[in-house]
């Protein structure tokens, strides 16, 4: 009761953002909100169970200040770390108990990277495919490029991965589970990529404000109006939604890391539709890059603690526009690494051909690490060649948060 009145209060000094006078307006959805564990094996029930109260606190405290919550989520360290000492069998077993205590508690979970420095175990690597295989949420990653140089190792134990995932799991759709990531921040509440290196009891939130980028974009061109516009509509939302975390950390004990304020979209709330209102013409266009700029400039300029990207999130088959203009030709893995020297994610729910090699996957990765190293900037690469399928053939995934494309040649 405390905390509601406490939410309640924050409604009623920012009324703008919580009642019927912003009906019109475009209102974010909180994407996710994140609890960070450092799971041990021996009580991870317990500490499920904790994390499951501050999140649930934290999902009614949004919900009574207005805003739609669409998952919570639980992120853990590096999974090796904490199945170590088990036979390999042991683990696999462990990590489905793991996945049928999500389904049963309707959380999500990422169980961190298989590999975190180079010269780590591959065979972690090929553990986590196996894991993706026999799981339906667990999520997972590889880290492919740090402060020291590219991960040469781990991108080619990332490649082997995918190409596994995509001709053993159901139409192809385990990689949407598996990310190879560059730089990425610990403690980031988007998936799959999210790992935590801390003590645990740690919250971190991550928009979905495609919405609101596009409403902006729509009434002007100006690039310094815009991104002003931009600032103020999506930082008042982000200060209110601090002022939640902020609550609920006070109320539960459990620490707040910050925001991502990366616009995510989710298939008609598109970031490809934000940014055709700017250009005046399909992604692609002359303007592209320019809009993409401003997105990131003005998220960077919104005054609150930042947790992850922070950046643009161009997620090809989670964007119904994206993945019309993926279908056209209009957009490709060049275009997106060009915008991604300006933007956040990298290659994010790309789909490719089923019988893109071994090679050619390392070669994509190792150009998302490598230009994550370049810039010193987190990108990731999330990669889903469907097995059996050509370009010019129609992807056939079956999942609420995929748009379905027409594959592409690989040049």
């Amino acid at each position: 009761m405390l905390l509601r009145n406490r939410i309640l209060a924050l409604c009623s000094a920012l009324t703008l953002f919580c009642w019927p006078a912003t009906a019109q307006a475009a209102k974010p959805k909180v994407r996710a909100i994140t609890a960070f564990v450092r799971l041990d094996r021996a009580q991870y029930r317990a500490q499920i169970a904790e994390a499951l109260v501050a999140l649930r606190s934290a999902k009614s405290a949004f919900e009574s200040a207005g805003y739609e919550v669409q998952t919570i989520r639980i992120s853990t360290q590096p999974f090796p770390e904490y199945i170590r000492g088990l036979q390999h069998e042991e683990a696999l077993a462990f990590f489905r108990a793991l996945d049928q205590l999500a389904q049963k508690e309707n959380f999500d979970i990422a169980i961190g990277p298989a590999m975190l420095a180079d010269e780590d175990d591959a065979r972690m690597a090929a553990l986590l495919g196996e894991t993706i295989q026999q799981t339906t949420i667990l999520n997972g990653s590889i880290v492919v490029a740090s402060e020291a140089g590219v991960h040469w190792n781990a991108v080619r134990a990332a490649a082997s991965l995918i190409k596994t995932l995509s001709e053993r799991t159901s139409r192809s759709q385990g990689n949407f589970r598996f990310a190879a990531t560059a730089l990425l921040p610990t403690d980031t509440p988007f998936y799959p990529g999210s790992y935590h290196l801390g003590p645990g009891k740690q919250l971190a939130i991550g928009l979905e404000s495609a919405n609101v980028v596009a409403e902006v974009f729509s009434v002007t061109q100006s690039p310094a109006t815009a991104r002003d516009a931009l600032i103020d509509a999506l930082g008042e939302h982000a200060r209110l939604v601090e002022s939640v975390a902020r609550a609920v950390a006070m109320s539960t004990g459990w620490q707040f890391l910050g925001l991502d304020l990366s616009p995510a979209p989710l298939k008609d709330v598109s970031i490809g539709a934000a940014l055709e209102n700017f250009t005046r013409a399909r992604i692609g266009s002359p303007g592209t890059l320019t809009a993409a700029a401003l997105i990131t400039e003005a998220l960077r300029a919104i005054p609150v603690k930042r947790a992850g990207y922070n950046g643009l999130m161009l997620p090809v088959l989670e964007d119904s526009r994206l993945a019309l203009r993926w279908s056209e030709g209009a957009l490709g893995l060049d275009e997106l690494l060009s915008y991604s020297a300006v933007c956040g994610t990298g290659l994010d729910v790309v789909p490719l051909p089923g019988d893109v090699s071994l090679l050619q996957l390392g070669r994509i990765i190792g150009d998302v690490a490598t230009l994550a190293v370049k810039l010193r900037k987190p990108l990731s690469a999330r990669l889903l060649p469907v097995a059996g399928k050509k370009p010019g053939e129609r992807t056939e995934f079956d999942d609420p948060f995929l748009v379905n494309a027409v594959l592409q040649p690989l040049n």
